[in-house]
Formats: C-alpha cells, sequence, structure tokens
C-alpha cells in the first residue's frame, strides 16, 4: 500500500480526465436509460444526463487540491494508499452531489422520489464500475508519461564494472569526494543528506559532467549549493548546504572564485 505509484501534477492533464469523465458518464447514462430516463422528452433527457457528466467532471476538478494536499502531507511521495484514498473521497462526493442534484433539480416537482439504497445498488455502483476505470487509467498514464519526463532529466554517476551507480538530478549533488578506488556523493532527497559510495574516479566524474566544479584533487562541488566563503588557518573553504565544508586548493582557487562570484552575481 506504501509502493509509489506514478502522479502527475500537471492540471492540463487533470483537465482533460475531468473532460473524459463528464463525456463518458453521459454515454454511459443516455444508453443505459437509468431512473425512467426513457420517459423524458428528448430535450430533457440531454439536459439531465448532460448534467450528470458535468457533476462528475466538476467534482474531480473540485477535488484536486486535497491531493496536492495529500501530497504534501506525505512529502511529496504519492503512493498506492494516496490514489485509493483519493479516489474513495472522490467517489463518496461524487455520488452525494449525483443525489442532491436527482432530489433537488431531477424531481424538483415530482412525488415518490427513488431511495437512496435503490440508487446505490442499481444505478450508482454499476456506474462506479463503469466509469471509474477511466479515472484509474487517465491518471495511471498521465502519472507515468510525467514519471518518464522527470527520469529522463536525470544524470548517472556509474559505479565501474558491475557496481551499482547513482540516478537523480544534478542539482541534488552538493559534492563529490574521492576516497581510494571509490567516490563518496552527498546529495539531497527532499530536505535530508544523503551519501553514497560508488566505485569510481573523481577525474571520470569531473570530465563526464562538467558544470561540477572541482576545488580540490580530492573534491568536486556543485555551485548551485554554495553558501558562502570560509577561512581556517589561512586555508580557504567553500560552505555548501548543509553546512558541508570543502577546502580550496592554490591551484583551483582563481577559477574557483571566478566560477562561484559569476553564479552569485
Amino acid at each position: 500500500m506504501h509502493k509509489k505509484y506514478p502522479f502527475d501534477p500537471s492540471i492540463k492533464h487533470h483537465i482533460i480526465i475531468a473532460i473524459g469523465l463528464a463525456i463518458w458518464i453521459f454515454v454511459f447514462l443516455y444508453f443505459t436509460e437509468p431512473l425512467d430516463v426513457n420517459q423524458l422528452y428528448d430535450d430533457e433527457k440531454l439536459l439531465f444526463l448532460a448534467g450528470y457528466g458535468i457533476i462528475g467532471g466538476c467534482c474531480y476538478l473540485l477535488f484536486l487540491p486535497l491531493q496536492y494536499i495529500m501530497l504534501h502531507k506525505n512529502d511529496k511521495s504519492w503512493t498506492i494508499l494516496s490514489e485509493l484514498l483519493f479516489i474513495g473521497l472522490f467517489c463518496v462526493f461524487a455520488i452525494t452531489i449525483s443525489r442532491l442534484y436527482y432530489l433537488y433539480i431531477i424531481m424538483a416537482n415530482e412525488v415518490n422520489p427513488y431511495g437512496l439504497w435503490y440508487m446505490l445498488k442499481s444505478i450508482f455502483l454499476p456506474a462506479i464500475a463503469t466509469i471509474l476505470p477511466i479515472i484509474i487509467f487517465g491518471r495511471f498514464a498521465f502519472g507515468k508519461y510525467k514519471t518518464k519526463q522527470i527520469e529522463a532529466k536525470k544524470i548517472e554517476i556509474k559505479g565501474e564494472g558491475n557496481y551499482e551507480g547513482l540516478r537523480l538530478f544534478l542539482n541534488d549533488i552538493i559534492s563529490i569526494q574521492s576516497s581510494d578506488n571509490y567516490v563518496e556523493v552527498f546529495y539531497v532527497v527532499g530536505k535530508d543528506l544523503k551519501k553514497t559510495l560508488i566505485r569510481n574516479k573523481l577525474s571520470v566524474i569531473a570530465d563526464e559532467f562538467p558544470l561540477l566544479l572541482r576545488t580540490h584533487r580530492s573534491y568536486l562541488i556543485n555551485p548551485y549549493h554554495f553558501l558562502q566563503w570560509k577561512t581556517e588557518n589561512s586555508k580557504l573553504f567553500v560552505l555548501l548546504f548543509h553546512h558541508i565544508k570543502v577546502p580550496v586548493s592554490r591551484t583551483y582557487q582563481k577559477e574557483v572564485k571566478a566560477a562561484l562570484n559569476s553564479t552569485t552575481e
């Protein structure tokens, strides 16, 4: 239940889902003709059934802020449980509004409307079983597409031979330190600082990712995370995000100062 589930934050894509949902609800009701719809005049039939479709689409759009609240509270992680909870709450909300629409719009001047239990058993639940796959498929497909786009923007720090590497956004890297035949990569995940040891050479990584700045024969930094200069015992350091302190050797001082000063101007 806590396994990650594809999530798409794009409002445009959710509007497409809402429009598709509205059309599908109208088509489903038009051809199944529930609630004595066949007794209505053609213009009434089109009007009332279109109303159900609009309710479904609008309820979905009105519920979108909830998913962003859920995403924020879950540290920007969307899970299977999050998806099931969102869809479940949406269905309850949509059924409630549809019931009110039936009672106070369609049956406003009529007596003996159908009871809630009958509508749930004979109308709403069969409709949900038919209509819900549209929402599930649309959300999953757009979420998967967004995930692929995000993954395509990541870089990979490869490990030599069969050793595992690290795949992440360039700006998530804070610094990389050489450690014998390995490198220690310091990076952020959300607000947390992480460290991963990878079998590779610092020179190889420096050549592969020129945006990372060499400050020392054993260090690379990401200028994006530069905070300030620091001097201790006549030695120059750069202070990075998460209070990571990296030495700047005399060999690289001129180049480092020029690069960092240009990024802060």
